[in-house]
């Protein structure tokens, strides 16, 4: 394979999928990481559990990954990285992207990319903040993290397809706490953590894309445990 914007293709064909049907098929990711460091062997072993196939590349060879011709191979974006900086170029890249219905799930410390892009926040639906910032015309102090916290999570619609047979679960994981929502996002999971914020998981809608956020997910502790593996599973299926 000739090298490619540094590019490789991981492809990993799962739970036994052997019909050709857009429904039966594996989702076909394109899987964004950098600007953040993490477990990649273990994250390996994550990915190998879920319904996907999938291309991996990093940043700063990404963005270039969202241009028309290329994002059309894809049906879900899954976010795992957090860049500063965005080009204009790449700005309209990624909302023609959105315009075009490919999905998006993003992916825990992913929420804090693109201090400096306004319309992350109105495309995810909400964000983790380096600096201060502002609610309601009040200046809020910049966002949290803590690791090792055990909490219980609840499933907050227990009818959605993405918390299909997930219930209530505790688990220890990194949280963030005072980050940004808006009113305009559906919950999912909430956490029971003075650490955390209120929500760890949502959806929302931006142009014809369908936004999955999931604020787990920091390390194999994580990401080995059933709830997790499902409900991330779960959100890529209903993102595509």
């Amino acid at each position: 394979m000739k090298k490619l914007f540094g590019l490789f293709l991981c492809t990993c064909l799962l739970f036994g999928f052997q019909s050709c049907n857009r429904d039966d098929a594996p989702v076909r990711v394109l899987l964004v990481t950098g600007g953040h460091n993490f477990d990649r062997e273990n994250f390996a072993i994550l990915l190998s559990r879920l319904p996907i196939v999938y291309t991996h590349v990093e940043h700063p060879y990404a963005h270039a990954m969202f241009r028309p011709e290329k994002i059309e191979n894809y049906d879900v974006v899954l976010l795992f990285d957090m860049p500063q900086y965005i080009s204009e170029k790449a700005r309209r890249d990624f909302i023609a992207m959105l315009e075009k219905g490919i999905g998006v799930v993003v992916l825990h410390h992913a929420i804090w990319s693109y201090d400096f892009w306004d319309e992350y926040v109105k495309i995810l639906g909400g964000r983790g903040h380096h600096y201060p910032w502002l609610k309601n015309g009040v200046e809020q102090p910049r966002s949290t993290y803590r690791h090792n916290v055990t909490m219980t999570i609840g499933v907050l619609d227990q009818n959605h397809p993405i918390t299909q047979g997930i219930t209530d679960f505790v688990i220890t994981d990194e949280v963030y706490g005072g980050i940004e929502l808006l009113p305009t996002i559906h919950p999912l999971l909430s956490s029971d953590s003075e650490y955390s914020a209120p929500l760890v998981a949502w959806t929302h809608e931006y142009g014809n894309s369908r936004i999955v956020t999931f604020t787990l997910g920091h390390c194999q502790r994580a990401w080995s445990h059933p709830s997790f593996i499902q409900f991330l599973s779960q959100a890529i299926l209903w993102a595509r």
